[in-house]
């Protein structure tokens, strides 16, 4: 079936583009709260679940044998600007491990800010993948590989074992049955299963709650969900969705924006977790969408209101700066959320 539209791109007063997507809401038993388009259809959720990724090296006990800070674990779940800061703390990760940016398999990729990127070009300096927006998630692979006494070439690989122990914590997050013919290769090199948006969201209610977790992985998840909102500048960086929600959110709520338009998040105060796709891959309409769905399920103060106000919000801008128009939530999105939503 064709997934509505959801968000709309106005000019003037008409609608100028629109966006089509879907949206699910999953509490901790596995109950589907809130659905709009096909959440069955299996989707690729790209860096939307790092966080779940990062599991793995936390609970082996490789976290703490690596004396990993809430900033680098944070930085193990991000997908980053490619900032100074974000790079050295990737160095430093691999440093701990008794490697260097040579072991990374990410590529290189420019930051990116364009502040940044001019920083390189001054210094006559290119990127390497310690500028990859994967490479915390990559250091920690690595780290975990050390720590596991395995080979660290090849470590992006299906059949490593590092890549073998987040593909099982992947599965017993999600519910889903992980095969070779839903598999992808990510942009950074690593594999990359499509499951359900609906299973997505039951993983991230588990994940911020810990419910239906075994002890080990339910402070596993906890380790992670605490560096993350302790430490948001590393999940994303300056002037990006995620750190702004959540530093402003102050651990009512994670989110992780990921490519092609994709978004889970979790709220442990209502026991949701969330997953969301724009169909087109739309990173603009994909961050209406959440604030959208956060604002309407979330008693907020003045603070979180203001945020996601403009969030749900946001102007279109020409060059001079003159709004021209808005990108918006449309209204049978809204009122389905206000129906549905408890």
């Amino acid at each position: 079936m064709d997934n509505p539209a959801l968000v709309d791109v106005t000019r003037g007063n008409l609608t100028e583009s629109l966006h089509r997507g879907s949206v699910a809401v999953v509490d901790t038993q596995g109950k589907l709260v809130f659905a709009i388009g096909n959440v069955e259809a299996r989707v690729f959720p790209r860096s939307a679940i790092k966080a779940l990724q990062a599991l793995p090296l936390v609970e082996s006990g490789a976290a703490d044998a690596l004396d990993l800070t809430d900033a680098e674990l944070s930085l193990a779940c991000a997908s980053h600007n490619g900032e100074e800061i974000h790079a050295n703390s990737a160095r430093v990760m691999l440093m701990k491990a008794g490697l260097t940016e040579d072991d990374l398999e990410c590529g290189p990729q420019w930051p990116k800010r364009m502040e940044d990127a001019a920083r390189l070009i001054l210094d006559d300096e290119t990127p390497c993948g310690l500028h990859n927006n994967c490479s915390g998630k990559h250091a920690g692979f690595l780290g975990l590989a050390r720590v596991m006494g395995v080979d660290t070439k090849g470590y992006v690989e299906p059949g490593h074992p590092v890549q073998r122990e987040v593909k099982l914590a992947i599965e017993q997050m999600t519910g889903d049955k992980l095969s070779e013919d839903v598999c992808g290769v990510d942009g950074c090199s690593i594999p990359t299963y499509a499951s359900p948006m609906q299973n997505f969201a039951r993983a991230f209610a588990a994940f911020g709650t810990g419910e239906g977790l075994e002890p080990l992985r339910a402070d596993a998840a906890q380790r992670v969900y605490d560096a993350c909102i302790n430490e948001p500048y590393m999940v994303a960086g300056a002037d990006r969705f995620c750190t702004r929600v959540m530093e402003t959110f102050r651990g009512r709520v994670f989110v992780k924006t990921g490519a092609e338009g994709v978004f889970c998040g979790a709220v442990p105060e209502l026991g949701f977790g969330i997953a969301l796709k724009c169909d087109d891959g739309a990173t603009r309409a994909a961050e209406v969408m959440m604030a959208t769905v956060l604002e309407a399920m979330l008693d907020l103060n003045d603070e979180e209101a203001a945020l996601l106000d403009g969030l749900v919000n946001p102007p279109v801008l020409n060059r001079r700066g003159i709004q021209s128009g808005h990108i918006k939530p449309r209204q049978d999105f809204l009122a389905a959320l206000k129906a549905e939503l408890p």
